[in-house]
């Protein structure tokens, strides 16, 4: 059983921790503070522990008896390039960067794992405690996998979870298979020659060229992939042009596409593809495509997502199967590439935190981090059962 006493009495250092890293954020491969401050934590608790894994990543080890099970345990560490504008007492110190994703609350839930762990040791094996950098579209999570992560730090299972403001405080999810969506990146260059806007006839243009294009990305997802197929695909930036009367030499068309299917990625990639070689025949522009798949779907292991639910219901009265996957992407998917295990959602949403990830008035709730630390423990003390 879990000892909520003593995991209500790690809360107060636990808060302060987390509102200090709230206060000074640092953005991805940048983390030395945190890393430094996670680094000294876990070595006062007696653990083994790693720095500068994958850049700016920590692992602390935790040994209990001789079984040869193993568990990893992933926190991320950075914050995000946005200005904050919630004003609370601990808000960030420095402008156009806060923790507006809860990573500074997934650190200290896990840093708290820890110390209960190290205190009361009821598991035989060794837990990994993974603190991640460059989650935030830097891919952190693969630099700790080709820096050797699980060489060196072997898991029989690796687990993560991540604050969900869509779902009540306290509350957590998960599901076997895809949670979360792969998300693939795209820019469009279109050359042309340039010329006067009453002389259109006389220069190829980019702006017409690229809203056509425009208009037929848009029907990729409609009419390339199968409709029992789930992908979505934004164009999310045009830019070309800085006067009235000038026809632009080039133009750009920037976005996104999201899918769980990595033969679905293949479709719509040869689709833009095609699309863009066919407007610039119909165009006379010139038109190159960088298309860069920098995160795969995150997809949960069956046995794990089921034995994290199980966990789950040791701490929270409102767990369940989640129904859906979110079309939003993670880097942990990297490590359940390598390692069977599970992504979980924890709820944060309550009356005073409303805000979505990724906002500027966005804030951690400091009141789901003893569910996220007995998420954590019971995850433990589950897979590592003395036997």
């Amino acid at each position: 059983m879990l000892d909520e006493t003593a995991i209500a009495a790690l809360l107060p250092d636990l808060i302060a921790l987390r509102r200090d890293i709230h206060a000074h954020p640092e953005l991805a491969y940048a983390e030395h503070r945190t890393a430094a401050l996670v680094a000294t934590a876990l070595e006062e608790l007696g653990l083994e522990v790693t720095r500068g894994v994958g850049g700016t990543g920590v692992v602390g080890v935790l040994r209990r008896g001789t079984s040869p099970r193993s568990i990893g345990l992933r926190a991320d560490m950075d914050a995000l390039p946005i200005q904050e504008e919630g004003g609370p007492a601990h808000a960030s110190r420095h402008d156009g960067i806060f923790h507006g994703c809860g990573h500074d609350g997934h650190t200290a839930m896990l840093l708290g794992a820890a110390r209960y762990l190290a205190r009361d040791a009821r598991f035989e094996g060794t837990v990994n405690f993974i603190f991640q950098p460059a989650e935030e579209g830097e891919g952190g999570a693969r630099a700790m996998v080709r820096d050797g992560l699980f060489e060196r730090f072997p898991c029989d299972r690796v687990f993560a979870l991540h604050n969900w403001p869509d779902l009540p405080a306290g509350s957590l999810r998960t599901r076997p298979g895809p949670i979360m969506a792969s998300a693939d990146k795209f820019r469009i260059t279109l050359q042309g020659r340039g010329g006067h806007a009453a002389l259109a006839h006389q220069t190829p243009d980019v702006l017409l060229a690229a809203a056509q294009l425009v208009q037929q990305l848009n029907t990729i997802v409609s009419r390339r992939v199968a409709a029992t197929q789930a992908a979505v695909l934004s164009v999310t930036r045009i830019s070309g042009g800085h006067a009235h009367n000038v026809l632009p030499a080039s133009c750009e068309i920037v976005g996104t596409v999201r899918t769980f299917d990595a033969a679905v990625q293949d479709r719509i990639e040869a689709s833009l593809r095609a699309m863009c070689q066919g407007a610039a025949q119909a165009s006379e522009t010139r038109i190159e495509v960088e298309y860069d798949r920098y995160y795969p779907a995150t997809i949960n292991d069956e046995a794990a997502a089921l034995a994290a639910l199980e966990a789950a219901r040791r701490v929270s009265d409102d767990v369940a199967l989640a129904p859906d996957p979110a079309f939003t992407s993670e880097d942990f998917a990297f490590m359940l590439q390598e390692r069977p295990g599970a992504y979980l959602w924890l709820g944060q949403r309550s009356e005073e935190h409303q805000a979505p990830l990724h906002h500027p008035h966005y804030d951690f709730n400091d009141r789901i981090m003893a569910t996220g630390i007995g998420v954590f423990v019971a995850l433990v003390e589950t897979h590592l059962a003395p036997q």
